[in-house]
């Protein structure tokens, strides 16, 4: 068999993989198995570049930077919805339909999903762009981020029409959600408030593959375009399923508006046994005939109305405000409640944020208090009911010194928390910062969880995680549930983690603001920690998407003796603390401040080897060409509208010959 039709295979097998997973819920191979042939496919297109396909199953991961979204006109408006509340509201909006058209009207009944509405082009099969709704008329292409999602089809099954529009919802299941919220927890960051925000927020990252390591869903519920051969919204919605698309199943077909409430009121009752959230029910008329008769209004089609939910709330007694300590210092107030049951759950705990929150809303112990819960992995009190109020409530007094080592707390200027100060000596924050150090986006380290980490703090073992270099066999073995071979692991694990490279030990460090994506750039630009310890706020914000905030916190890091000295015991231990020298022989400053968009293929050297050339020689890498592009790096086959563009922009276009003459 032939490279070219081995690599075909290999995608025509991934996609179906892909939609027997994420559509059918009927995977039939090993996630391992689907790894080990995305792997394959991977290194097959990467040495034979000329194959290149943007809608290869590869393209799922990420990778692409996307600095600016650019704008585009939708070619079928995108209408919000008009809002009902109650059954009246619906029988209503039936009497006005009834006036409009003549014969029998059907209705289709869709669940309402609480997402980031999205349009999706398609053109052969392919998916053209991808363009959030904006304000109806036009909105921000976010292809790249769109292509990660799983759900979303790069190519298309069966009969589909030449060019059309699907409509669909973006969406964050619940139980990708809490785990992302329980892992922001757990190393001291604010848990994202809601599915639907952290969705929305997602399609505007910068990083595509930061997208990839979201759960993204896209749920499609309405196609649009020109000959399309479909009479029905419900065969549409059908229609869209044959060609790969996942369009849940709990859509239904009713001929008259009593089913239409019995729809509305089976779901508001059981929309918390579904996976992701709803926050009503949407009712279209199902010919697409009689919708053309009803047209539209100014905003909204008159042919759709939307069933809003109530917000779930309900009232329970709060009995005691008690304070957690994470590991940067910072303070959170939580209301511990009577257990009630909200959304399908059992609630014991609310957030209360800050003492601002509190003071807002007048809390206190003891008090009536309304509970609401949209999605947050804690819900959160919404108001007092003061009328339960006691004579003899006190309003709450926020703390003033630490619960867990009693120092006086701080509320640095123009930050709503408070903080602990005692940096070295405050239980949560000496041992949040080591279990922070060991994760396994950090150093990694195998054998050493958290528990074990409180335990060797408790038992006086380690203070820091510099610590952690010194520890022997004969120490850890006395601890609980540890036998010879856990410690030998440990040990052995604590060793390996030397050979982790300097961006990950600089996001292991803790430094406040300072997450995987800022270390990698602070590393790339300083080289060494000895560069960064010494960088002044000047210098620091010099630095490409370095802002005052990161560059004040580093400062204050490196600014602290304590700091400086683990980080010099870390040196001693041989941790890596510099950029490998294998890395900085192939760096230079030459492309430095110049960006580069690199299109075709190419004989000399392959397209990723050409980017990394650039970002190893301090240039940048974009993947549209816009007025900031310095140069196009083009080889054979590059797209005609991209030549079109850099010649209409006046960008230099250099051949890849060219481009390496000027590296030399």
């Amino acid at each position: 068999m032939n490279t070219q039709k081995k690599i075909q295979n290999l995608r025509d097998e991934l996609r179906q993989h892909n939609y027997n997973y994420y559509i059918l819920d009927n995977p039939t191979i090993s996630d391992y198995e689907f790894d080990m042939k995305l792997k394959e496919l991977q290194a097959l297109e990467e040495a034979n570049p000329e194959f290149f396909d943007e809608n290869s199953p590869t393209k799922r991961v990420g990778g692409t930077i996307t600095k600016n979204f650019n704008t585009v006109v939708h070619d079928f408006r995108m209408y919000s919805l008009d809002n009902s509340y109650s059954k009246e509201d619906l029988l209503d909006w039936e009497k006005r339909i009834k006036k409009m058209v003549d014969g029998e009207v059907q209705y289709t009944c869709e669940l309402k999903y609480d997402g980031a509405s999205m349009n999706l082009t398609y053109e052969n099969g392919k998916l053209l762009r991808a363009v959030t709704r904006g304000d109806g008329v036009q909105g921000d292409e976010v292809t790249a981020n769109v292509k990660t999602i799983n759900t979303v089809p790069l190519q298309l099954k069966g009969d589909y029409p030449e060019r059309f529009d699907i409509r669909g919802e973006i969406i964050l299941p619940i139980k990708g959600f809490q785990k992302m919220n329980e892992e922001r927890i757990a190393n001291d960051e604010e848990p994202y408030r809601n599915p639907r925000n952290t969705a929305s927020g997602s399609l505007k990252l910068q990083d595509s593959a930061e997208v990839a390591k979201r759960p993204l869903q896209c749920l499609l519920y309405s196609i649009k375009g020109n000959s399309l051969n479909i009479s029905t919204q419900f065969e549409g919605l059908d229609k869209a399923r044959a060609w790969g698309f996942k369009v849940p199943k709990e859509a239904k077909l009713v001929n008259s508006i009593d089913e239409v409430l019995n729809y509305v009121a089976y779901w508001d009752e059981h929309r918390h046994n579904l996976p992701y959230e709803i926050d009503g029910v949407v009712v279209k008329v199902n010919s697409l005939y009689q919708q053309e008769e009803l047209g539209f209004t100014a905003k909204a089609p008159r042919w759709a109305m939307a069933y809003k939910f109530k917000a779930e709330q309900v009232s329970t007694k709060l009995n005691k405000i008690t304070y957690q300590v994470g590991r940067t210092g910072a303070i959170t107030p939580v209301a511990n409640l009577e257990p009630v049951q909200l959304a399908g759950t059992i609630v014991k705990r609310a957030s209360l944020h800050n003492a601002d929150q509190i003071e807002k809303l007048d809390i206190r112990e003891g008090d009536e208090v309304y509970v609401e819960k949209g999605g947050e992995i804690i819900p959160k009190i919404i108001s007092v009911d003061l009328s339960k109020r006691t004579n003899d409530s006190q309003p709450t007094e926020y703390i003033v010194n630490c619960p867990e080592c009693d120092t006086e707390l701080i509320r640095p200027e123009g930050e709503a928390k408070h903080y602990c100060p005692n940096y070295s000596s405050c239980p949560p924050q000496v041992v949040g910062r080591i279990q922070h150090y060991i994760s396994r986006k950090a150093m990694d380290i195998e054998g050493l969880g958290g528990e074990t980490v409180a335990l060797l703090v408790n038992e006086g073992l380690i203070t820091n995680y510099a610590d952690l270099y010194e520890l022997t066999i004969e120490q850890v073995i006395p601890l609980e549930r540890m036998a010879e071979k856990s410690a030998e692991n440990l040990v052995n694990g604590i060793e390996a983690s030397k050979q982790i490279p300097f961006e990950r030990v600089l996001f292991a460090l803790g430094i406040r603001y300072v997450g995987e994506t800022v270390a990698k750039k602070l590393a790339k630009h300083y080289k060494s920690i000895d560069a960064l310890m010494f960088a002044s706020m000047l210098d620091l914000v010099a630095v490409d998407e370095i802002g005052e905030r990161i560059a004040e916190s580093v400062v204050e890091f490196f600014s602290s003796e304590e700091n400086r000295n683990i980080v010099e015991q870390l040196k001693l231990h041989g941790v890596q603390l510099r950029v490998s020298a294998d890395k900085l022989a192939n760096q230079t400053e030459k492309l430095k401040g110049q960006t580069f968009v690199v299109s075709g293929v190419f004989e000399t050297v392959s397209r990723n080897e050409l980017k990394k050339l650039i970002e190893d020689n301090g240039g940048k890498v974009s993947s549209s060409i816009s007025s900031k592009t310095s140069y196009v790096v083009a080889g054979d086959k590059m797209g005609p509208s991209k030549r079109i563009k850099a010649e209409n922009l006046n960008i230099t276009i250099l051949t890849e010959q060219a481009f390496l003459d000027v590296l030399r």
